[in-house]
């Protein structure tokens, strides 16, 4: 003999570990006579203890409930019941609970899964209504206008602490301010320089494509410089710095909304709008404008290298032509938009930042939101702009 066959057998599962093996199912018929019948259950209606049986107490279950269906189901006698019984129980009975049923609470959960499923219509698409879309459409105007409601207050306390801080130019944050300049300008100026470019050399082959068909080659100047300097110009790097700069102050203010320290600062007496929101709104209001012109100036640069490319325009005619056809409004126009759009996102990026809950989900929420409104206001003001000043400076 091996040593293999000499090994003692293996305990079953349901014995390991000083469990208690599985107590046989069973469904018995009670009541006394001239009474209501009904079918007791006992024993573990379990995966192990079911195991190959089945279709036997399926079959059981139904013949069950042809023979007495008004019967009382008492389930209360039951050791343990998994999903595996469950089942088994609610195919026997026709995919639907007994008129009579007494049951246990913690068995509740496992017949619901299937009386869901059973429901009708239930894995049709529901039929659209207009009750839903007008609930959902009033709740986002209440929500919008609840935004804006908060927004005109934070403006209307940064307006009074502002004053407060002209009085006294101690509360002023100068290191914070200049911060937040080095963050919003300095920082900003590689990326902005890149996409400046690359967007004015685009633009500018494309215009001279078109103007070199009807042989208007010099107007590619007047076209690039009025249309970089008055519009792209700004609003490339007011998008540019609300995606970048704009995310970062919502998320500054809403992790210290998460770490509490927006907390202590009230408990101290400091105000949020001075110690955060004020800093933030001066600086991107002075960057801002220097950046747009930088953008501006590289744009005008891609544009000049396109046009000298494809049209082979000499770039000093570029340079002693642009402050002749593009007058000095259009500059000065530019750099006002800047500015408003500069406090904008600030304003915004700091409103949702004073928005968020403490938890991390609140935050991106926060931060999304931020971005989005942040771009969406700023091409709204600057269409504002257009429609405005529309003869102003051509």
């Amino acid at each position: 003999m091996s040593d293999a066959a000499a090994l003692p057998p293996l305990p079953q599962p349901s014995a390991w570990a000083g469990e208690s093996p599985d107590a046989a199912p069973q469904l018995r018929r009670g009541g006394e006579a001239g009474e209501a019948p009904q079918w007791q259950l006992s024993g573990d209606w379990t995966v192990l203890a079911l195991r190959g049986r089945y279709a036997e107490f399926r079959e059981r279950v139904a013949a069950a409930m042809a023979e007495t269906p008004d019967a009382l189901w008492d389930l209360r006698a039951l050791a343990r019941l998994d999903t595996a019984g469950a089942l088994t129980l609610w195919q026997g009975w026709g995919s639907k609970p007994p008129r009579r049923l007494l049951w246990l609470p913690e068995h509740v959960t496992l017949f619901a899964q299937f009386t869901q499923l059973a429901q009708p219509g239930a894995l049709r698409r529901r039929p659209r209504s207009l009750a839903p879309a007008l609930e959902l459409a009033g709740l986002r105007l209440l929500g919008f206008a609840r935004h804006g409601v908060d927004i005109v207050a934070l403006v209307g306390r940064l307006l009074l602490d502002l004053v407060q801080m002209l009085r006294h130019p101690s509360l002023i944050g100068w290191r914070e301010i200049s911060a937040n300049i080095f963050r919003t300008g300095a920082q900003a100026l590689p990326i902005t320089a890149l996409v400046g470019f690359l967007v004015g050399l685009t633009l500018s082959y494309l215009i001279s494509r078109q103007l070199k068909a009807y042989g208007a080659d010099i107007f590619v100047i007047n076209i690039l410089g009025l249309a970089v300097l008055r519009e792209l110009g700004p609003l490339l790097a007011a998008i540019i710095v609300a995606g970048r700069s704009g995310s970062a102050m919502t998320a500054q203010i809403g992790v210290m909304r998460v770490t509490q320290e927006l907390d202590a600062l009230s408990v101290m007496g400091i105000s949020h709008t001075v110690r955060l929101v004020a800093p933030k709104v001066i600086a991107l209001a002075a960057t801002l404008p220097l950046v747009a012109l930088w953008t501006s100036a590289l744009m005008l640069l891609g544009g000049m290298t396109a046009a000298g490319v494809q049209l082979g325009l000499d770039p000093a005619t570029f340079v002693r032509k642009l402050p002749a056809v593009v007058e000095p409004a259009n500059l000065w126009l530019g750099w006002a938009k800047s500015v408003l759009f500069g406090g904008l996102i600030a304003l915004l990026a700091s409103h949702f930042g004073l928005r968020v809950k403490p938890n991390t989900e609140s935050l991106g929420q926060s931060v999304t939101q931020s971005v989005v409104t942040a771009i969406t206001l700023v091409i709204v003001v600057d269409a504002v702009f257009a429609v405005m000043f529309s003869n102003v400076g051509i």
